[in-house]
């Protein structure tokens, strides 16, 4: 049966795999890979949540980033913090209502919650996100598990 298989993955084109590469693909790129937006990420705690702003002085990096957040609103807003490029802490935002606002410069994002317990996740989230970026991580904002917007 193991014969088997081998034989038809070879068939199916499947031998090949351990390449890294896929047929057809060019150089060293990978499928779905796209540049990110970076901007200037600030993240503070509010009554009843927290508020999070990116701001970008790049006028096309801006403009990407924000259409990118309109194509995505009302999605579910998490955040990915990474350090050497693997991540270290990820943070949905799904115990809240957040809210995005594309402003002059950027965006700005506002995760509230009525209820006391998911008020203080929020706030516990802002906590941490903040500490991790100032010890040196980098933060990756994703909607709909897209990433809109990076800071490093």
């Amino acid at each position: 049966m193991t014969t088997m298989m081998t034989g038809r993955m070879s068939e199916m084109g499947m031998g090949g795999m351990n390449s890294g590469m896929m047929p057809g693909m060019m150089g060293g790129m990978m499928p779905n890979m796209m540049m990110m937006p970076r901007g200037k990420m600030t993240m503070s705690k509010i009554d009843g949540g927290m508020k999070m702003m990116c701001s970008c002085d790049d006028k096309v990096q801006c403009s990407m980033m924000q259409n990118m957040m309109t194509m995505m609103a009302g999605g579910m807003m998490s955040c990915c913090m990474m350090m050497n490029g693997m991540p270290m802490m990820t943070c949905c935002m799904m115990m809240g209502m957040c809210k995005c606002e594309i402003t002059a410069d950027g965006w700005m994002m506002t995760c509230t919650s009525g209820d006391k317990s998911c008020c203080d996740m929020i706030q516990a989230c802002c906590d941490c996100l903040s500490k991790m970026m100032a010890a040196g991580c980098c933060c990756c904002v994703m909607m709909n598990g897209m990433p809109v917007c990076c800071s490093c």
